[in-house]
């Protein structure tokens, strides 16, 4: 995770400032999961839990379960960021990717609170969170490509591309959950093999396919018109497209005209003076 951020931004060189929304955007998600796992390889950031079910396999035998709550604190931070990757792709409205992000964040922490509950309700906090996770999916696979579609073939093919992986590797979470903090059925080392091999596909590998498919997009193509210190801005350009008010008054032909505007004419569309 640490060497992939170092890559990723070492890359965001190559473009100018105003295109590295998405190389920053994934190098945030993989320096927060560096941390997360540099916590748990140093054996922190968790708590004994008293198990539902008491297995008698010796890997699993015992009372209580080791949940590492700091994986949870990573995705609580870093699957919002991966949305936003894959929605900002799409150019979704911010209502619907807003909405998005918050279902993501019921996911997650409903998730974790199933993992610390010791009785059968955790499966009630799973269900919430399964609900969400069906949501996601279909804003990502419905919704989302058909935005992407719209703005596209090169955008969409490679919204396609990340949004499909992200929801295939999504799906294999709740699995691995029952297996481990839900079920106890697979051993904490076993848990953190499942997980690690699928936080590193789908934040190493998704950054590696999201940049690559990005290498050709413009963000202003996705409606993100991000402006640098020392771009040129052409006159007429700061104003264009935006309504206001204002007072500063001039006269023209004996009418009053202003210096700033507060709408736009309906016939000729532009800005009329008060």
């Amino acid at each position: 995770m640490g060497f992939a951020t170092l890559v990723i931004v070492a890359m965001s060189f190559r473009v100018p400032r105003s295109k590295r929304i998405f190389h920053y955007i994934t190098a945030a998600i993989t320096m927060v999961a560096c941390i997360a796992y540099f916590t748990m390889g140093s054996n922190l950031g968790y708590a004994a839990i008293p198990v539902e079910f008491v297995r008698s396999n010796p890997v699993v035998r015992g009372t209580a379960r080791s949940v590492f709550y700091v994986r949870y604190i990573d995705w609580v931070i870093t699957t919002p960021l991966l949305l936003l990757d894959i929605l900002l792709t799409a150019g979704l409205p911010w209502p619907s990717i807003l909405f998005t992000l918050i279902l993501d964040e019921i996911m997650i922490i409903t998730g974790l609170v199933g993992a610390l509950v010791a009785s059968r309700y955790k499966w009630g906090y799973f269900t919430f969170a399964m609900a969400a996770l069906f949501y996601i999916a279909y804003q990502i696979t419905w919704v989302g490509r058909l935005h992407a579609n719209h703005l596209g073939p090169n955008i969409g093919r490679t919204y396609i591309m990340v949004g499909g992986w992200t929801i295939f590797l999504w799906f294999l979470y709740p699995i691995a959950w029952g297996l481990s903090e839900g079920g106890n059925v697979i051993s904490p080392d076993s848990e953190a093999v499942f997980y690690g091999i699928l936080d590193v596909l789908a934040k190493v590998g998704f950054g590696a396919l999201l940049l690559w498919g990005h290498r050709n997009i413009d963000p202003a193509a996705l409606g993100l018109h991000i402006r640098d210190y020392d771009d040129v801005i052409l006159p007429g350009e700061k104003n264009r497209g935006v309504t206001g008010t204002g007072t500063g008054t001039g006269t023209t032909g004996g009418v009053t005209t202003g210096t700033t505007h507060t709408g736009v004419h309906p016939e000729v569309g532009t800005t009329t003076a008060v």
